[in-house]
């Protein structure tokens, strides 16, 4: 049993940790998209805020696109069986592309009647149509390099995403300095600049992963023709396990969208102080995100290894290192608050604001710890891919998004109430996972038996 245990820590670790890495490397790349544009300007760094959200809103597709892939293909890697995981990517990869396209496509139509939806304020608007126009160029890349570094977690080949988001980081900030600025003789181009920026560090971050996945990797050998190596019946395992996780990240996108057009209507300190708030809680979101990513591989591998003894074990491991990440989280966002906002050319209004703002992220960011990795980590890399959906849906547009309508517009009471209410699902959203996760009725094979490897 020592031995299982220690194999359990150093397979959680080791995937923990470079996924938190990367992730947090990613939304490394927005954060220094805001500071740098919130040393240049409030608007632009508004703008970019609320163009952001689309940026979001494609990534919870994608990620459920990704998840979809993960819970089947981890499952699959337990088996040792790897053609059937090539089928399930083309199935992804296929799903990624369409999203990606249709969200590119609707921005690049009405860049501005997007961003209308989100904020009544005609000069950040403004200002963040100017930069989503570029961006929207990334979409189809972003998708693509997502969906791969997918498919390398899901057979345990984590450093490569964290690998080349490093090298996306370094391309981001050494541009944004010089695109932003207008440094060594290059034009101040502002939000442009910093568009600019994105869209080549995430060209380069495409070529890195491509290379990587289609020529170096050894475990999978994956060929271009298996990207279109589509089978009817494993299109219909990814639906049936990919959907859900697909609508719950897409309905997660939505509603966080929503949330960012009713805070949007609050008023132009309202709007910085969530610019501010926004990008640093989701750096420190990385650690319970990751947490669940890991957790996703590891109990759907031991599922594949038909080792349901372990699989209980291991949850009831797992939830108590979710509390121990969201106490750690906690501390984090408070510790970091003063000295964040402290980068910000803001008003003192928006300073305040922001602080409120996070104060109450560090207390909910607890839960989201705990609920989060419990429902998307071992609920559905356990097999369970429907329950998630069905309780963002419930939770999230069925009592959040109208109380905190009502708060903002009917009652008028202040930001900060609002704000709360936004974000009080992630603690009421325990009182249902911890039930969930204990009753183990999660467990479910998505594989399909009669492969061979």
């Amino acid at each position: 049993m020592k031995i299982k245990d220690k194999y359990f820590y150093k397979t959680f670790f080791s995937l923990f940790f470079v996924v938190a890495l990367q992730n947090l490397i990613v939304f490394s790349v927005n954060l220094a998209d805001s500071i740098m544009l919130g040393s240049y300007s409030e608007i632009a760094m508004s703008g970019v805020s609320l163009a952001n959200q689309i940026q979001f809103l494609l990534q919870m597709f994608v990620n459920g696109a990704a998840n979809g892939l993960v819970v089947i293909s981890s499952q699959y890697w337990g088996k040792k069986h790897l053609e059937p995981i090539k089928k399930v990517f083309s199935a992804a990869f296929m799903a990624g592309m369409l999203m990606s396209t249709v969200l590119m496509a609707v921005v690049l139509i009405t860049p501005t009647g997007v961003l209308g939806i989100l904020s009544d304020e005609s000069a950040i608007v403004a200002e963040g149509a100017r930069y989503i126009k570029v961006m929207a160029f990334t979409y189809i890349i972003f998708a693509v390099t997502n969906i791969l570094i997918a498919l390398m977690r899901s057979i345990e080949a984590v450093k490569i995403g964290f690998y080349t988001s490093v090298l996306a980081l370094i391309f981001n900030v050494s541009l944004n300095y010089v695109l932003i600025f207008g440094k060594f003789g290059f034009p101040e181009m502002g939000v442009i600049g910093a568009a600019v920026a994105t869209l080549i560090s995430r060209v380069v971050e495409f070529i890195a992963v491509v290379v990587y996945v289609f020529i170096i990797d050894k475990r999978l050998k994956l060929r271009v023709k298996d990207i279109f190596s589509l089978e009817k019946s494993y299109m219909k395992d990814y639906m049936k396990a990919g959907l859900p996780l697909i609508g719950s990240g897409g309905s997660w996108g939505v509603a966080m969208t929503v949330q960012t057009a009713i805070i949007g209507r609050l008023g132009a300190a309202a709007i910085g102080a969530n610019a501010v708030a926004a990008p640093i809680f989701q750096v420190v979101s990385v650690l319970y995100t990751s947490s669940g990513n890991a957790s996703s591989v590891l109990i759907g591998k031991t599922v594949g290894e038909n080792d349901i003894p372990r699989v209980k074990k291991y949850a009831v491991k797992l939830q108590i290192m979710y509390i121990i990440i969201g106490l750690l989280s906690c501390v984090s966002l408070l510790l970091c608050r003063d000295a964040i906002i402290s980068f910000y050319d803001i008003t003192a209004d928006t300073a305040a604001l922001a602080a409120t703002f996070i104060n109450i992220l560090s207390i909910t960011v607890i839960g989201s710890s705990y609920e989060a990795p419990c429902l998307c980590g071992i609920v559905s890399g356990g097999g369970d891919t429907k329950f998630v959906f069905k309780n963002d849906i419930l939770f999230m547009w069925c009592m959040v998004l109208p109380l905190s309508f009502l708060s903002a517009f009917v009652f008028n009471w202040p930001v900060a109430v609002t704000f709360f209410i936004l974000k009080s699902d992630q603690i009421t959203k325990c009182l249902v996972a911890i039930p969930k996760v204990n009753r183990f009725k999660w467990i479910k094979v998505l594989t399909r038996e009669e492969q061979t490897a």
